[in-house]
């Protein structure tokens, strides 16, 4: 794929509908170029379409099931290869929210694969290709329930705990080399996400319902920002900042070589 543009290119994935929709749609419009990628080709071409009308950028959609392996690796390649690439959005997931217990593991195993394996496939295939080109943003969707594994699946939680994690690890390790990262935390978004877990959003109380729109706006605003993590629905970003200095300072008392007094033998 060739394209020209100063802001480069962003690869967005699960990009048909929804939040990857929403990024499409706010970055063409900042003057990106697009490479979307999602497994609903038709919705694919109607979003690129539609987008390459309105803006005026180059829209290229890619349609990719990232639990495929030979659809990964394309992506992977695009990702490492093409040079005009600045931005990943990795926004492609799957939810759930019934109890462990009532969990077909199959289902289990789906939503590792997307979440956690193939996420962690695309960024290693993107770091290093920015770091290399000496400019990239990785942006790492993740979700509220990182941080609060009670309140739905806790595999899902889960993932997106490690989704989390990945991203602080990331921000740490090859800082000053023109790499950055960030994860945005949505709390619970207008999306059919819900639908596909059987809950849908209308059923949830309206007032902790955002508005997709909304959210991706707010979480473009803590990229410009800087924000290593940005969560739009906490409304006093000072308890984040505080949270995460308790976290940082509690990690620097975990090297002892002897057990805390409370756990010594009688």
């Amino acid at each position: 794929m060739s394209h020209e543009t100063e802001r480069g290119v962003a690869l967005i994935t699960g990009a048909s509908s929804g939040i990857g929709a929403v990024y499409a749609d706010r970055l063409a419009r900042r003057g990106y170029d697009l490479i979307v990628v999602a497994r609903d080709e038709a919705r694919l071409e109607a979003l690129s379409d539609r987008l390459a009308k309105e803006t005026g950028r180059s829209v290229s959609p890619l349609r990719a099931d990232l639990t495929n392996t030979a659809d990964l690796a394309n992506v992977e390649r695009l990702l490492r290869e093409d040079e005009a690439v600045t931005m990943l959005v990795n926004n492609a997931g799957v939810g759930a929210v019934t109890p462990l217990l009532e969990t077909d593991v199959r289902k289990v195993d789906d939503l590792i694969a997307l979440n956690v394996a193939a996420l962690t496939r695309l960024t290693y295939a993107a770091a290093p290709a920015f770091v290399a080109r000496g400019r990239g943003t990785i942006v790492n969707v993740a979700s509220i329930v990182g941080v609060s594994p009670e309140t739905l699946n806790g595999v899902y939680g889960a993932s997106k705990a490690y989704v989390l994690a990945l991203s602080h690890s990331l921000q740490h390790e090859p800082a000053g080399r023109g790499l950055r990262i960030q994860a945005v935390l949505p709390g619970a978004t207008a999306t059919d996400f819900w639908g596909k877990t059987g809950l849908p959003y209308e059923n949830l109380p309206e007032s902790i319902v955002m508005s997709v729109h909304d959210m991706v706006d707010a979480a473009l605003v803590g990229l410009d920002r800087g924000e290593l993590v940005t969560i739009p629905s906490l409304q006093n970003g000072d308890e984040w900042d505080n949270f995460e200095a308790a976290r940082v300072a509690l990690s620097q008392r975990f090297g002892n070589n002897a057990p805390a007094p409370r756990y010594r033998v009688a």
